[in-house]
This record gives structure tokens, C-alpha cells and sequence, in this order.
């Protein structure tokens, strides 16, 4: 076994060991050091360098590493075996994607605003922002000699004759506690319960009767990237705290189906599971309560909107047969999950509502938002679009919705792009380019005075967009002009220059090269060819979009005017685009607070067509006509001019 020292830029440092031969990624998974690597470790996406401090590692150069960087040390951690006890640094660029994560989560007045029409959206469609927790006050009679009535029964039969139930339940939880908060208050208690649609009740807590207590309620989007979350108050629907942070399973890649292979591994399940609850959501549960100054054990119900992997990684259930042919997930929608199946750090008995999934791509966040987004209430058609590290759309209205997902790759959140990065700090969010000088103006995520470090995905929309209709590249995404920012290698292939190495946070140019461009038009094609791949299943064209919804993180920061120039979004008149924010995480809020909104995002799933992709013989015929700017049919773009 040798030692493994990884050392981070503010100085501290993790000590982890290894076996002869074993990849230097793999050592920092299980020591639980977070290395970016959106590939997985296959080798393709170069992100998860780091610089060999002492010792020996087996580590060729790669394409991602220059003979300059690779003499200074530099190597990538998923192509390097261990030889001997070694000492590394782990850039912050590489280690910190998760906790400076730009994340939309009610955190601007503008994301306040927008979660504020959903909610209003939705009361407005006649359904009762109301759910069955409630806080019963009982007073019993005092046990005596004459009367021996065990605790449990008195309690019990307390809330029977008071409100009506036919049975009632006390958990462990209750039990367990029940005897000293009765005779600490003289056998006037407190109960928080939940009454069933039968009458039933559950008895979730109980507290001395003038103790103000305030029923706690978790809503969760859990993205493949980014996790957000709002800690409420059940009765009044107050949000209490929020709180967002980066999937703390994008160590095993940025997509579903790498994670989905890593989950097949021995301990894979159980490491992806532990990712996503004790580094993820846990860690937000306590800082939302500790900044609430509430208890986390007071929150007593649980709603999660996720895609269908993300969902059964969550849960633990096996997501092999959801990559595989015929794509059947182990379930669309369950109730049987609580907090304590799966060591969730809330009340025990807290009962877990999961949106629900209408296909294998399609999953629980998609179903959440389309409630939201009344597409479903509204006569016009409307199409509602959620980029994130997937692409998943619905078409419809009150009569009728389908719905699709594209694989559009991780290209949306910086994958596969040389420059790529998640929109954290150093990442150029939006850019214009002088069309005569070709000198950019960009706008940086971080505090003022921060320096570029790469390109996120709304800032790849825009210089794509900027770079073709300045004249700087043709449709394939071919340089076609000549300058300063514009630089060739030795096989003459281009690139743009957007900072150069003295202007940089890296110390390295910042540029955007051809390859980049064109698999990002790989992932913006897949997009446009969903949409009309599903409009001509239906035998609709993009004329008849009367509104876009777009949802989803890269949502809040898109130029639609860019999507639509570089062929991403169809060509219609800029109004009917609206941004909603994350409507995954406002439709876990209302059926959190609502069951009659749990519901009918229940009808909702259930009267929605599912489309697979792969099967429909057209769809890549689409996708190999919309992989140009801004398309191969240039009469679809009429508004699109190239300088």
C-alpha cells in the first residue's frame, strides 16, 4: 500500500492510501476527495487535473495536457496509477465545482418573484394550498389508583373521542417519549398528526400544550448537477430556509448512464446513495435548520422531484434496467419510502412523497414542473423545455401533452468542451463579440475583480452565437477570418481566444476551439430535433408554439435571441419565451404544502404520453439536419443573419 497526500490550494490536506497500480481518481473517491470529473474517468473530458507535488505516478500525456504543463507536473487524476507514496495538489478549480455552485434557488428577488407566480399560478387553477398536518391540543385525565390506563390508550382514546378517528397510530418515535412529556405537563399535550383521507390519524410528535410548535416540511429537487432545497412551514407554506449545493455524485460523472454504470460496481449502489444523502442533502438539512434555529427532527414531511436515475440512486433501488433496453424503471411512483428507510436526518417517521416518473428519461422533476407551468390548465399549446445536464421536453395543453428527453450530452454544463466548466466561480456566463475588432466583453461569475477561468453554458451559447453572427465561423462552426484571438494549430484547426494566459484566473489561455463548437452544436441539435421530432409525431409545426416555458439552472442565465441564432430554440417571436425558474423544486413546494396538488401532479403524469426518441426512425434525419448554424433549412431561422 502506498500513501496518498492531496493537498488543496487553501493549504489543507487529506491523506488516503493505495495499491500498487490503482488509478489516483479511485484513491481520491474512496478518501472522499472530490475531484470534477464529468467523464468518469474514461480520459476524454480533461477535467480532473492535478500536479504531482513528490513521488511517482504512471501517467502518460494526454491530449489535455501540454509538454509545458505535463514538465511542470501536471497529470489527470483518471489516467494516473499509483507507484509509490506520492504528494498531489488539487487545483480549486477542480475541487470546489460543488460548493460555489451558481445554482437558481430563490436566492435573487427575480427567482423570488417567479416562484411566487407558480404558487399563485397554481391557487388560481382552484387548488387548495392546504395538506392533512395539523396540531391537535388533548388533555387527559391524570392516571390514579382507580384508573391504570396505560399511556399509549389514553392517549389514543383522547384523539378518537375529540375528533372522530377510527384508528390511531403512535410510531416508536412517540412511544418512546410519551411518558415523560405527559407528566412533564400534567397530561395536556400537543400532538402533531397527520389525519388520512379516511379520518385516520397519525401521531407524529407530541409536546407539552403551551409549547409554540411549528410543523417543519422539506422540499427537494435533486438535478444530476445541482441539488436545491426549501425547509417550510406545513400550516402557513412560509419558507423558513434555503439552501442549495452541487450533486455530491458528480464525482462519478456528469451524466445518468455513468453514474448508472459506476452504481453496477461492487459498494456502488451504497457509494452513490451516500453521495447524494449523507455529502448532499444531510449537510443541507442542517444548515437550512441552523440558520432557521429549528429543529431538524421537527420536520415531518418530505418531498423529492428528481429524474427517474436520480430518484432510484436516492432510494437505492437498481437502476441498471433503466439504460437498458426495453428502459423499464423498478417504479414511476411509490409512497412506501420514510426518512428512516434511508437515514435522512429528520423525523424518523417523516413520510417521503416522490414526484413521479412517466418514463426512463423522463422523470419526477419533469412531472413537478409541467404541473406548475398549467400547461395542463392552459386551451394554447405551449412547449416547456428544462436544460440541464439532460434535455427533457413536454408539449400540450388541457386536451393533451407528450413529453420526450434528448441526450444532449453534458455540453450544457461545460462537458465536453475544452474551456467547459459549471457555472461557478471564474466561469464567463455571458459574452458579446465586436463583429469589426473581435474583442470580447464578458461577464464573470464571482466577486468583482474575479478573472476568467472557462466557459459555462449560457456563456457557450452566447460566444457561439456571437462568433457566427460577427462572421468569425460559418455554419459547420469553421473559423473563416483571421486576428489576434484567432489561433491555429498545427493542423490548422482554430480556436478563439477569449482571455489570454496573462489574463486569465489559470494562468493558461481561455479559449473556445472547433472542436468544442461543434460538440456543442451536437448538443443543441439534439434539442431542436426533439422538439420538431415530437411536433411532427404529432403532426404540429413550431409555428403553432403559442408559449416556451424554460426551466432549469443554464434557463436562468440563456440569451434567448443566442438559442435561437445558433438553432437551439425555434425561430418565434421572443415574447412567447418565459423563463419559470426551477420548476422542479416550486412543484415539490405545492405537493409538499398541497395533497391536492400531490394529486393531481399524480393525473397530471398519468394523462402524459411518453415519446421514445429511439424509436421514432426520423428523429436522426432531425438531428443530423439541425447540427449547423443555425440549420441545414435556413427558411426555419428567417430572424437569423450571419455578418
Amino acid at each position: 500500500m502506498f500513501k496518498v497526500t492531496f493537498r488543496f490550494e487553501n493549504g489543507e490536506a487529506v491523506e488516503g492510501f493505495a495499491a500498487a497500480e490503482e488509478k489516483l481518481l479511485d484513491v481520491a473517491r474512496k478518501t472522499n476527495v472530490a475531484i470534477d470529473a464529468p467523464c468518469s474517468g474514461n480520459g476524454s473530458c480533461g477535467k480532473c487535473r492535478i500536479r504531482l507535488l513528490n513521488g511517482t505516478l504512471d501517467s502518460p500525456r494526454t491530449r489535455h495536457i501540454s509538454e509545458e504543463e505535463y514538465a511542470q507536473g501536471w497529470r489527470l487524476s483518471c489516467c494516473s496509477k499509483v507507484e509509490s507514496d506520492i504528494e498531489v495538489e488539487v487545483p480549486d478549480i477542480a475541487s470546489a465545482y460543488r460548493s460555489r455552485m451558481k445554482v437558481a434557488d430563490l436566492s435573487s428577488p427575480e427567482e423570488i418573484a417567479i416562484f411566487q407566480k407558480a404558487k399563485n399560478d397554481v391557487e388560481e387553477a382552484g387548488i387548495l394550498l392546504h395538506n392533512d398536518m395539523e396540531l391537535i391540543d388533548v388533555t387527559m385525565n391524570v392516571p390514579t389508583l382507580d384508573d391504570t390506563m396505560p399511556d399509549n390508550e389514553r392517549l389514543m382514546r383522547a384523539l378518537k373521542k375529540q375528533t372522530g378517528a377510527a384508528m390511531v397510530r403512535l410510531p416508536y418515535t412517540v412511544i418512546r417519549k410519551l411518558a415523560e412529556v405527559l407528566r412533564e405537563s400534567a397530561f395536556s399535550i400537543r400532538c402533531v398528526v397527520g389525519k388520512s383521507r379516511n379520518g385516520n390519524l397519525f401521531v407524529y410528535d407530541v409536546f407539552p400544550k403551551e409549547e409554540s410548535v411549528v410543523i417543519g416540511g422539506l422540499a427537494i429537487d435533486i438535478g444530476t448537477t445541482t441539488v436545491s432545497a426549501l425547509l417550510i412551514d406545513m400550516l402557513s407554506g412560509e419558507i423558513l430556509g434555503k439552501a442549495s449545493s452541487g450533486n455530491g455524485q458528480i464525482r462519478y460523472g456528469a451524466d445518468v448512464i455513468n453514474r448508472i454504470i459506476e452504481s453496477t460496481k461492487p459498494g456502488g449502489r451504497d457509494k452513490l446513495q451516500k453521495a447524494i444523502i449523507e455529502e448532499t442533502i444531510n449537510p443541507m438539512i442542517h444548515q437550512m435548520c441552523r440558520s432557521a434555529k429549528f429543529s431538524c427532527k421537527r420536520i415531518y414531511r418530505m418531498c423529492v422531484a428528481g429524474n427517474t436515475t436520480m430518484n432510484h440512486l436516492f432510494a437505492g433501488v437498481d437502476a441498471e434496467s433503466v439504460r437498458m433496453e426495453p428502459y423499464i424503471p423498478t417504479f414511476y411512483k411509490t409512497n412506501s419510502l420514510y426518512a428512516n428507510n434511508l437515514g435522512i436526518s429528520i423525523n424518523p417517521d417523516a413520510h417521503i412523497i416522490i414526484a413521479p416518473n412517466i418514463g426512463s428519461y423522463v422523470g419526477g422533476d419533469i412531472t413537478a414542473g409541467t404541473f406548475v407551468s398549467m400547461i395542463w390548465n392552459k386551451p394554447e399549446f405551449s412547449l416547456l423545455i428544462d436544460l440541464g445536464t439532460n434535455g427533457e421536453l413536454v408539449f400540450g395543453n388541457s386536451d393533451f401533452m407528450m413529453s420526450c428527453a434528448c441526450s444532449a450530452g453534458p455540453a450544457f454544463e461545460g462537458g465536453d468542451i475544452s474551456c467547459g466548466m459549471r457555472a461557478t466561480d471564474g466561469a464567463i456566463e455571458a459574452c458579446t463579440i465586436d463583429k469589426e475588432s473581435m474583442e470580447p466583453t464578458y461577464q464573470i461569475v464571482g466577486e468583482e475583480g474575479q478573472k476568467p477561468i472557462g466557459l459555462c453554458g449560457s456563456g457557450i451559447i452566447d460566444v457561439i452565437s456571437e462568433l457566427f453572427t460577427a462572421g468569425i465561423i460559418n455554419p459547420k462552426g469553421k473559423f473563416i477570418r483571421e486576428g489576434e484571438r484567432i489561433h491555429r494549430d498545427k493542423y490548422g484547426m482554430g480556436s478563439y481566444v477569449l482571455a489570454f494566459a496573462k489574463d486569465s484566473d489559470t494562468g493558461r489561455d481561455v479559449e473556445i476551439t472547433e472542436v468544442d463548437i461543434d460538440n456543442f452544436i451536437r448538443a443543441k441539435g439534439a434539442i431542436f430535433s426533439a422538439i420538431r421530432t415530437m411536433l411532427s409525431s404529432l403532426d404540429f409545426d413550431v409555428s403553432m408554439i403559442e408559449n416556451v416555458y424554460v426551466a432549469g439552472g443554464i434557463g436562468s442565465g440563456i440569451n434567448m435571441k443566442n438559442a435561437v441564432t445558433i438553432g437551439m430554440f425555434p425561430d418565434i417571436p421572443l415574447d412567447k419565451f418565459h423563463y419559470i425558474g426551477n420548476s422542479s423544486l416550486s412543484g415539490s413546494y405545492t405537493m409538499l404544502l398541497s395533497n391536492e396538488a400531490e394529486r393531481k401532479t399524480y393525473e397530471v403524469a398519468g394523462n402524459m404520453t411518453y415519446l421514445e426518441l429511439s424509436t421514432v426512425p426520423g428523429y436522426m434525419d432531425e438531428f443530423v439536419a439541425a447540427c449547423f448554424l443555425p440549420h441545414t433549412d435556413t427558411d426555419m431561422f428567417p430572424s437569423v443573419k450571419q455578418g
